[in-house]
């Protein structure tokens, strides 16, 4: 049997010779920079297309910049987070980054190593989505490559952040279930095991939220939050830990779509019925949400104008590292579906 014949790489020469142009002036296309006719873009584009040719992101960081871009996600399993990178890649589609995805929060000496082999691949910037890393190292990082953080509730000097509202989020949850005549509301938070950054994270903001709205309508005696995971697995423990006790709660609320999942799979699996006799809410207004089957009450945080921020503020970052850093804190909207109802009567 024959050996398959290697196909050579086209290079800047092979353009130049097809287009009929020198190299300077592919190089100077290929750049975007200033001296080239349309004539002559259009040729060596033309040039491109026919060859098939694809810059070496190695040679182009050599010269200072590679045109890709890292996204650091914690769980790829969460539905939110693609609707985050729908938006970042959304912003730079007309632009001449490509985007990298590199998974996270497999712990902290996990999550650094994953960020030190962003850097060492020469990325021109970084979006780190809800990262466990004390803010140090976050500073590090952002002192040796332009860097965003989405989730994080943090003023830095040297890196951007983008997030959601987390407190007037949840608060939206509870104003509502206690505007159907709910009390007894409990909370399923997403334990952090992080203590550098635990003020910092949007679950512990979240749950410090549903803390602050309950006192507000009076219900302190009524607070009740365990602490798992947002995963469906730590939706559903969590869950089972709140139908077994003696005075159960009529209306749960799930920091995540995903533990809100969960919380369905253990009310129903309790026998019991939603919104019946339990209410749920989530949090992310995720795709699944608002599938018929489930009509989940949750709290938009617009994931996708999350992503496009994000992107927005990283190209600044590229463009102008000394410019003073920027806070985005984005306004959560309630989307009521048919989870949640009035409590049933004694």
């Amino acid at each position: 049997m024959a050996r398959p014949v290697q196909q050579r790489r086209v290079t800047i020469v092979d353009v130049a010779r097809h287009a009929q142009v020198s190299t300077t002036a592919v190089s100077k296309v290929l750049r975007n920079a200033y001296g080239t006719s349309p004539a002559m873009q259009q040729k060596v584009h033309q040039a491109i297309a026919d060859l098939g040719y694809r810059p070496s992101a190695a040679a182009r960081g050599l010269r200072g910049q590679t045109y890709t871009l890292g996204v650091m996600v914690p769980d790829i399993a969460n539905p939110f987070f693609p609707e985050i990178l729908n938006g970042v890649t959304a912003s730079l589609r007309d632009s001449s980054y490509q985007v990298l995805l590199a998974p996270g929060c497999a712990g902290e000496q996990a999550e650094a190593r994953t960020i030190e082999s962003m850097i060492d691949r020469s990325m021109d910037g970084i979006i780190l989505i809800a990262p466990i890393s004390p803010r140090a190292h976050l500073e590090h990082v952002a002192g040796i490559i332009p860097t965003v953080i989405v989730g994080r509730h943090a003023r830095s000097a040297i890196y951007d952040t983008v997030a959601d509202d987390d407190i007037a989020g949840a608060a939206l949850v509870v104003d509502h279930l206690v505007e159907l005549g709910h009390r007894r509301i409990a909370h399923v938070e997403h334990l952090e095991t992080e203590p550098s950054c635990i003020e910092e994270m949007p679950n512990m903001i979240r749950a410090e939220g549903y803390r602050r709205a309950m006192r507000r309508h009076g219900l302190d005696a009524e607070i009740d939050v365990v602490s798992r995971t947002y995963t469906r697995e730590g939706g559903y423990t969590g869950a089972r830990e709140l139908l077994e006790r003696p005075n159960r709660p009529t209306a749960i609320f799930a920091g995540a779509d995903i533990a809100a999942m969960g919380v369905l799979d253990a009310v129903a699996e309790a026998g019991l019925s939603v919104p019946g006799d339990i209410s749920v809410a989530g949090y992310d207004n995720t795709t699944f949400a608002s599938f018929s089957q489930v009509s989940l009450t949750s709290v938009d945080q617009a994931g996708w104008q999350i992503g496009a921020d994000a992107a927005r503020l990283l190209l600044e970052r590229i463009a102008d590292r000394s410019r003073r850093s920027a806070q985005v804190k984005l306004s959560p909207t309630l989307v009521v579906r048919t989870t949640t109802a009035p409590p049933p009567t004694p």
